[in-house]
């Protein structure tokens, strides 16, 4: 009998370097001399817990493909193998508070060094081009947090510090839009182009025209951030992520009028929707940290993508999901393509 069992299955079959992945099997021997293990293309993992049946392992660093083979090793004997995605990083250093965005006219990706409150960074937004290369954009923004693009195909800023939203013309000119917006975070647009700005101390805005804010829900503060995102349903979804490891994601309708879209989430922060109408939320769910899929309806969630410390997300127009943790981006290439983009 091969001492290392076989694979049966792997959840979630996405993942980042550091996510924890369950790798369930049958048949796994545990040596007592510990000469046992489980592997990604070649390299060891470590394992959080091993049974005959099922493993939790560690994504460890460092690939050469995103197509990941793993496999497990037991006395000398190797299992057959099964193959995750695996995310490649395409930036670091980064300082990130909420999502990511795509550049509709050129497919680049706008990320951000934002800072601690009130610091000023000497490059706080930047541009990673389709190429690979990280351009360091020349516009100042003090806190830069939420980021977005209006049907012009304008880039759009919230800085928190200031509670104002700033557009950014040629990724040097810094031209106020709004303000008086409390902790401006997250930010988002309706199929009309009216702006909606999330300040976690409690208040959604709504921009309808230059520097024109005027409050639009209400719901409980954030200890991070608000993030903002319209569905199919043209209803406003928004993650405040609290203290707790219940928290909710908000359906507010065109009136203001807030329910529970979903509840159940550690610390949910950045959204994004498919075009098929699932929601993703960078969030905890049953103890489990990575990307969080929800049905269209909000009655069944699972992780979708292993990670630790993911902040958001967005979609590519190739289907490749973005995950932004708090330094650094990687593309996972899935084959799901969020809503159109502008």
């Amino acid at each position: 009998m091969n001492k290392a069992g076989r694979i049966i299955s792997i959840h979630p079959p996405y993942a980042i370097s550091g996510g924890e992945i369950i790798i369930n099997c049958e048949n796994f021997q545990m040596g007592e001399t510990g000469e046992y293990g489980c592997y990604f293309d070649g390299k060891a993992a470590r394992l959080v817990g091993a049974s005959a049946n099922r493993l939790l392992a560690i994504v460890p660093e460092n690939f050469d493909t995103t197509e990941v083979e793993v496999y497990l090793e037991s006395g000398g004997d190797r299992s057959d193998a099964k193959t995750i995605v695996v995310g490649e990083k395409l930036a670091d250093d980064l300082h990130i508070v909420a999502n990511p965005a795509v550049d509709p006219k050129d497919d680049s990706i706008i990320v951000t060094r934002s800072g601690s409150r009130g610091q000023q960074l000497p490059v706080s937004l930047l541009r990673l081009e389709t190429s690979g290369f990280l351009n360091e954009m020349s516009a100042e923004v003090l806190n830069p947090t939420g980021i977005a693009f209006d049907k012009s195909g304008g880039l759009y800023v919230t800085a928190r510090a200031d509670g104002e939203v700033v557009r950014v013309n040629q990724d040097d000119e810094v031209v106020p839009y709004a303000s008086n917006l409390g902790v401006a975070t997250g930010i988002a647009f309706d199929k009309n182009d009216a702006m909606f700005v999330g300040d976690r101390s409690g208040t959604i805005y709504r921009v309808p025209n230059f520097g024109n804010p005027e409050a639009f829900a209400v719901l409980e503060p954030s200890v991070s951030a608000y993030h903002l995102a319209f569905g199919a349903d043209e209803k406003l979804y928004v993650s405040a992520p609290g203290l707790a490891s219940f928290d909710a994601i908000y359906r507010v309708d065109n009136a203001g009028f807030d329910e529970v879209f979903y509840r159940g989430l550690g610390r949910p922060q950045g959204l994004a929707f498919d075009r098929d109408g699932n929601l993703y939320v960078a969030a905890c769910l049953h103890g489990r940290r990575g990307i969080v899929k929800i049905s269209r309806d909000g009655k069944d969630a699972e992780i979708f993508v292993a990670g630790m410390n993911i902040i958001g997300l967005c979609f590519t127009r190739q289907g490749n999901l973005i995950a932004a943790t708090s330094d650094a981006i990687y593309s996972l290439p899935i084959g799901v393509h969020g809503v159109l983009l502008r």
